[in-house]
């Protein structure tokens, strides 16, 4: 797999009017050469493709990137790395990650080419995110691994949650059984928000005792072989929800249906986006819908591309999405609706598939 995208990153540097790229990003690494050690710098080129790492991690790099050629370099800070390596290349025009690259980095870098006369940096925005935007099919089943994971300790909330138990109590269950279901970790740290702190969307778990009649927001992912998933429900801890829970869960569901309905590929982000919104925004809770719709899942738990009202490009097939629209009501509390999806030529691909099964009989 490392050879085919380096591939298609040395057959792009032609558009890209730059004769090599030097990766700095620990994640654009993994992704193009396998190789996982957190200290890797990579430099490609139209014929050589090397890798630069230290003594701990020599052994591993020469086994995960045998596409690569090693330099072995010692324990340095990554200037002293990555001049290494951009003198092995020797290129008159080095793209590098202009989103990634420290400034102090650059600067000594920039005078490092100065003075050797022959590289010109060039910065480059974002290129590798954008390939990795479409997953391979084996990238893919990582994923649908990783969700899988998650889909089994979600289902098991109904059953785990008591009256009495904290958000940190409930938070801990769940991240013990996302590991001993086979995970490598959580891929975030889990939100559980119930009562009056489901209306902060990201909320951390606190000493809040759960309590009947509360609204519970539980956001969770798996992290395993370096792939992430992400799912959220919400829930009612009580046998008879209130008029309120229904209608706000009911039009947040609504919402997303909509959007479901209608994604496939080639649409735009914000086309996507305003599919959920407008549901929301019809219901008078526009101002408190304050997020995207959805974002990209990969190695990053939040990658592009992304369903919002910013990303005004084609959603390409291929593309690992979250679709998660909320309400958030500060006197009372919130709900989320989140599943994971592959976009499809003319639909999409379910990668969640826990039930929505919000009530939570005591």
């Amino acid at each position: 797999m490392s050879s085919k995208k380096v591939e298609k990153i040395q057959s792009a540097l032609v558009s890209w009017k730059v004769d090599g790229i030097i990766i700095t990003n620990v994640i654009n690494c993994r992704w193009v050469s396998g190789f996982t050690g957190s200290n890797c710098t990579l430099v490609i080129t139209a014929n050589e493709a090397l890798l630069g790492t230290d003594f701990r991690y020599w052994e591993q790099a020469a086994n995960q990137a045998p596409d690569f050629e090693l330099i072995k370099m010692g324990k340095t800070d990554d200037l002293a790395k990555t001049i290494d390596l951009v003198e092995a290349a020797k290129v008159k025009r080095l793209g590098f990650e202009a989103n990634h690259m420290t400034v102090s980095t650059y600067s000594s870098l920039k005078r490092q080419s100065d003075d050797v006369g022959y590289t010109k940096l060039i910065p480059l925005n974002s290129k590798l995110e954008q390939m990795r935007y479409v997953k391979s099919a084996d990238e893919l089943e990582k994923i649908k691994a990783s969700a899988r994971i998650t889909d089994l300790v979600m289902g098991r909330v109904n059953d785990i949650v008591k009256p009495g138990m904290t958000e940190k109590a409930v938070a801990w269950e769940l991240e013990k059984q996302i590991r001993e279901n086979g995970a490598d970790g959580t891929a975030f740290n889990i939100i559980v928000a119930a009562g009056l702190n489901g209306s902060m969307a990201h909320h951390r778990p606190s000493d809040y005792q759960l309590k009947e009649g509360d609204t519970i927001i539980v956001d969770m992912g798996a992290l395993l072989d370096g792939w992430h998933s992400d799912l959220t429900r919400t829930f009612f801890l009580g046998n008879a929800p209130d008029d309120k829970f229904s209608a706000v869960y009911d039009l947040v569901h609504m919402a997303q249906k909509n959007a479901l309905k209608h994604i496939k590929a080639g649409m735009l982000g914000t086309e996507i986006d305003y599919l959920a919104r407008e549901v929301i925004e019809d219901a008078g809770h526009g101002e408190k819908f304050g997020h995207s719709l959805g974002h990209g899942v990969g190695l990053n738990i939040h990658e592009g591309p992304s369903f919002s009202t910013s990303f005004n490009k084609e959603i390409p097939a291929g593309a690992v999405m979250s679709v998660e629209p909320g309400v958030y009501l500060p006197d009372w509390g919130g709900v989320r609706i989140e599943d994971l999806v592959v976009v499809t030529e003319d639909g999409f691909e379910y990668l969640s598939h826990c039930p929505k099964n919000p009530i939570i009989n005591i």
